[in-house]
């Protein structure tokens, strides 16, 4: 089996119609619901990493193209954060004592993130409440004989504390949706850990503001490396440049509770690369890279007969200028 593990697609239905063309998927029909899907090459099936949403111009046919896959079985998908982030913003907060607010608060920022996906699926119609309900559907995580499939960071104990609030597939329900959205709680930690990836907080009085206006207290770091204690956190820090210029040079990482416990490559999107496609490191493999700004969507071609070592030569992107 080969697993054509497809990064964070946001919204892009032209350029995933292109990688999949170029994977060598075809338009077919499923009988059961007469809908056409992208059917994979014999011994091939597509994972999804999640982030199907946001930022793009072809939110719904996105979401179309990748669930006609699942239904037909040809496809699996984990959520991402932009998921999870459009099931909160769309949910009261049970916990409030104010008379109506959401999970994710509808503040300019939040609002900003989420505009294309709105602005194709109004707040509140019968169409937005289909594809939430489609993305209670999409796993945390999904972990086979061969690989860990996750949309930020493989964190087996966060995982754990997850477990008894989703079902056996490890799906959301309301209940986790609510419990993992109120920040302080380790439902919440866990959470941002498994969709966002591991963060160390800054020292006292040390912020950065990101792409989208948000000021940060703390720095994703890249937790694939090894040994992070006691080096500087811009050595260690997975950001964008401008976000790293915002933080003194001198400043020591500590504290970051974090192993990687399992054998098995893992596969995730989420953290905005560019460049040649390459293994972050010898297990671990991101597939994200950039497609939602001016890079290219990529998948890596996962082939459990030989699953070691991973290797740049697997990689395969999408560009405007490939031939359909």
């Amino acid at each position: 089996m080969i697993y054509d593990v497809i990064g964070d697609v946001h919204g892009h239905a032209d350029k995933l119609i292109g990688l999949l063309k170029k994977l060598g998927y075809t338009l077919k029909t499923n009988h059961s619901n007469n809908q056409t899907y992208y059917a994979p090459p014999d011994g091939h099936r597509a994972i999804f990493i999640g982030d199907l949403i946001d930022r793009g111009t072809s939110e719904v046919a996105t979401l179309q193209i990748v669930f006609a896959m699942l239904d037909a079985g040809v496809a699996d998908a984990v959520m991402g954060n932009h998921e999870y982030n459009a099931l909160a913003y769309a949910t009261v907060n049970n916990c409030a004592t104010e008379t109506k607010t959401y999970l994710r608060v509808h503040n300019q920022t939040h609002t900003r993130q989420h505009e294309a996906f709105l602005a194709e699926i109004p707040f509140g119609s019968e169409a937005h409440q289909y594809w939430l309900n489609r993305f209670y559907e999409l796993p945390l995580w999904i972990e086979t004989e061969h690989a860990c499939f996750v949309h930020a960071c493989w964190h087996v104990d966060k995982m754990a504390q997850l477990e008894s609030l989703l079902t056996a597939d490890h799906c959301l329900t309301p209940k986790a949706l609510q419990l993992t959205s109120q920040k302080g709680t380790p439902e919440y930690d866990a959470l941002e850990r498994i969709l966002k990836g591991v963060e160390m907080p800054l020292p006292d009085g040390v912020s950065f503001t990101d792409k989208d206006g948000a000021v940060r207290r703390n720095m994703r770091v890249q937790w694939w490396l090894d040994n992070l204690q006691g080096k500087r956190i811009i050595d260690i820090a997975r950001a964008p440049t401008q976000d790293l210029a915002q933080i003194p040079a001198d400043i020591i990482a500590s504290d970051i509770d974090f192993m990687l416990k399992t054998d098995k490559p893992v596969f995730v999107g989420h953290y905005w690369l560019t460049g040649t496609p390459m293994p972050l490191s010898p297990q671990v493999v991101c597939t994200d890279y950039s497609a939602a700004g001016k890079g290219f969507l990529t998948a890596y071609q996962f082939d459990t007969t030989n699953p070691l070592p991973l290797t740049a030569a697997n990689f395969v992107q999408y560009r405007p200028t490939d031939q359909s």
